[in-house]
């Protein structure tokens, strides 16, 4: 573990310098957020005019909070997993993890280093983004409701990071990242019922959203939406979160080349 922290503290020190890239990580979901919040108030129903002498017709109702805490859920999967796969990719071209590999240090290590140093990262992404939807859309949940919001959307920063990583051991440079994006991110939008309840969802494609992460975060977020929610009811979906990123650990750690 010491070779991975040493690494860790190199990749701190690294993001620090890298000043465009800490912006675009930390500044671009919020933008995205607050353009959320004015797409809602865009799309809310105008009221209903009252007619004398008629029943005052029911008014529809649309509901953001349904949607805008997996939507920001998503934005932080989707900017951890791209812009870790493309930092990682740019290691590996400027020859940076060749030189650890010859140095001694073994691919597990790298990689948890490079995991521990994007801790800091996903937690400070994940607070901004709960912190700026509870502002913007007065989300009236108690204070350990919110806790928990924010463990979610750490946890999956975090395996958004794994992802990356693990992704990045398959491209050569930064454009073989992209094709990434609709087959594994894009997917997460339709099949793990952000926009459409899992159950109207055919068959198979119901199944198909079972492997990806954002389908686990968007459950816990659900029930936290409930009146009322136990623990028991989020734990599974919380120990899956779990499994996924020391998985995905493993298999960046394995399909790491030591030569490139």
């Amino acid at each position: 573990m010491k070779h991975a922290f040493i690494i860790g503290a190199r990749v701190i020190s690294q993001l620090k310098g890298d000043k465009r890239f800490l912006a675009l990580s930390l500044i671009a979901p919020l933008i995205i957020i607050y353009l959320l919040k004015i797409l809602f108030d865009a799309i809310a129903p105008p009221p209903i005019p009252a007619i004398p002498g008629m029943m005052p017709m029911p008014i529809p109702t649309f509901s953001a909070s349904k949607f805008i805490l997996p939507v920001s859920a998503f934005i932080v999967h989707f900017l951890s997993f791209v812009l870790c796969a493309i930092l990682l990719v740019q290691e590996r071209t400027r020859g940076t993890l060749d030189r650890m590999l010859i140095s001694g240090f073994r691919k597990i290590s790298v990689i948890s280093g490079y995991t521990i140093g994007y801790f800091g990262l996903a937690t400070l992404q994940a607070l901004l983004v709960i912190t700026e939807a509870v502002y913007l859309f007065d989300f009236d949940f108690p204070f350990k409701t919110i806790c928990i919001l924010f463990l979610v959307i750490w946890l999956l920063a975090i395996v958004s990071v794994m992802l990356g990583i693990f992704i990045s051991t398959f491209a050569r440079h930064e454009g073989h990242v992209f094709p990434f994006i609709p087959l594994i991110i894009l997917p997460s939008v339709f099949l793990t019922g952000i926009l459409v309840d899992t159950d109207k969802l055919p068959v198979a494609a119901d199944l198909a959203g079972y492997l990806f992460p954002l389908r686990y975060a968007n459950n816990i977020i659900v029930t936290l939406q409930q009146n009322e929610y136990h623990f028991s009811d989020l734990w599974p979906n919380f120990l899956i979160l779990f499994l996924y990123a020391v998985g995905l650990l493993f298999l960046a750690s394995s399909t790491m080349k030591e030569k490139e």
